[in-house]
């Protein structure tokens, strides 16, 4: 071998060995770090301690105790040395000193079209026993934040079905809503009636802290066979720890945002609201966060809208998200902190009342104390009349109810009153729906004008008084 081919031979040999180098550099940039393990010093509820080990809040970490039992925990918080950390899912076998290794997991959840016609749990988890979703595609749990600007504006009304809600209080394509009502007065039934009557492409169910036996009867009764081929069902009961809760709420905004962003028009179906807040609250004072407002501390007011502002219209022009959002009334207090905070970041709320359901009326939708603050931007001028006149009719019975029943009112004294009084049989009438009986927007409008549009005809008796 000559010397010019020894020295290039020598050479390549050298631009091999500089090119593994900076390939081995590359690698070594790239890999994680040494894990460090920490231990398990204390567990006081559903809150766990740690020390030895650090991770990011919202990081996640396995737990492995002596027997080889691996439990899966989240980081809410530190406090010096120390990380606290809320368990994802049954503790029992947990004991002291277990081995606490940081995962190098990213906060992320797999979405697809494969999750359509699927129930599944706060984690991904498959509750329908038909095997994990095999989705390919993932988005962030904690979602992306949207410059306002570029959200697409409020244009178009949306079919609930439900005739009060279509023409008195009508909801646009992409606005969020809230039900407010207590304990018992029809919230769930009325979010099954519009889950069966809203046209949407792709269904988002949460069903957050709720109890068990409900999610079956959503599932079979409620969406059906053919319902569920378009829909998704994210499933939390009330015995989930409350990380899972929170979880739940999360994921199943994350699928409903995946589909928007793909030009979907999608139907959020949450319930409850109360429940995720409830979870964020026994979160909160478990790591030691004071109460602030009737025992929520701080941070349940800060997650709400964390939660709520990532539904409604996105970037894409074609895809949306009409959220409906139950809140619990506990006591019946409208003033009940939840209630107020939610009713100050969402678009509108229809409040049931308790009241209106005793006395047999169905759905027990109190007009009086609900609004749709899209309503103006989506409706016609003579519509926006129309409603006026109903509530100028609705308003005046209610706040002359007493004085009626007891006979203390004389006919004549006021011409408001009397016609409210003629027209109330009517009113009754055009607020009760049956749960099997759809009424689409037009039709509801049509009632409406129907019934505030055209006099009453009196009858030969009230015409002689």
């Amino acid at each position: 071998m000559s010397d010019d081919q020894q020295e290039a031979l020598s050479s390549q040999r050298v631009r091999n060995w500089l090119k593994r180098l900076k390939e081995y550099e590359t690698r070594a940039k790239n890999s994680p770090g040494p894990v460090v393990e920490g231990v398990l010093r204390r567990v006081i509820g559903m809150t766990m301690e740690a020390a030895g080990c650090q991770a990011p809040v919202g990081g996640r970490c396995h737990v492995i105790s002596p027997g080889g039992e691996n439990f899966e925990a989240e980081v809410v918080g530190f406090s010096g040395e120390k990380l606290f950390l809320m368990p994802t899912g049954d503790t029992r076998g947990i004991v002291p000193n277990a081995r606490i290794i940081p995962s190098q997991r990213i906060d992320e959840v797999h979405v697809g079209d494969e999750l359509l016609g699927r129930v599944i749990d706060g984690a991904g988890l498959p509750l329908d026993g038909r095997g994990p979703a095999d989705c390919r595609e993932r988005v962030r749990l904690a979602g992306r934040t949207l410059n306002p600007l570029a959200r697409q504006p409020i244009r178009e009304p949306l079919d609930v079905g439900i005739r009060a809600i279509n023409s008195l209080l009508t909801v646009g394509r992409g606005q969020r809503i809230g039900l407010f009502a207590g304990s018992g007065v029809g919230k769930s039934r009325l979010l099954g009636m519009m889950t069966r009557f809203t046209g949407a492409d792709v269904t988002v169910v949460g069903l957050i802290g709720e109890r068990g036996r409900e999610v079956k009867e959503f599932v079979e009764d409620v969406l059906g066979a053919d319902g569920m081929q378009r829909a998704v069902v994210v499933a939390t009961p009330a015995d989930h720890p409350p990380l899972m809760r929170m979880h739940g709420a999360f994921l199943a905004t994350s699928i409903a945002e995946y589909f928007r962003d793909r030009g979907k028009k999608v139907l959020l179906l949450m319930d409850s609201l109360t429940r995720f807040a409830q979870a964020q609250r026994e979160i909160a004072l478990a790591i030691g966060e004071p109460p602030a407002t009737k025992g929520y501390p701080p941070s349940v007011f800060a997650k709400l809208p964390q939660l709520v502002e990532r539904a409604g219209n996105g970037e894409n022009p074609t895809g949306s998200i009409t959220a409906f959002y139950t809140v619990l009334v506990e006591g019946d207090d409208q003033n009940d902190p939840i209630a107020d905070a939610t009713r100050a970041i969402l678009d509108g709320h229809v409040v049931l009342s308790r009241q209106l359901a005793e006395s047999g009326l169905y759905p027990a939708i109190d007009v009086e104390a609900s609004i749709s603050r899209a309503m103006t931007e989506i409706t016609s001028a003579e519509h926006q009349k129309l409603v006026r006149r109903f509530r100028q009719l609705y308003t005046t019975y209610r706040h002359n109810e007493d004085l009626i029943s007891v006979g203390a009112y004389r006919k004549g004294s006021d011409p408001r009153v009397d016609d409210a009084i003629v027209y109330w049989p009517r009113i009754q009438e055009f607020l009760r729906q049956d749960l099997q009986e759809p009424v689409d927007w037009q039709d509801s409008l049509n009632d409406l004008n129907e019934l505030v549009a055209q006099p009453i005809v009196k009858t030969e008796e009230e015409a002689i008084e």
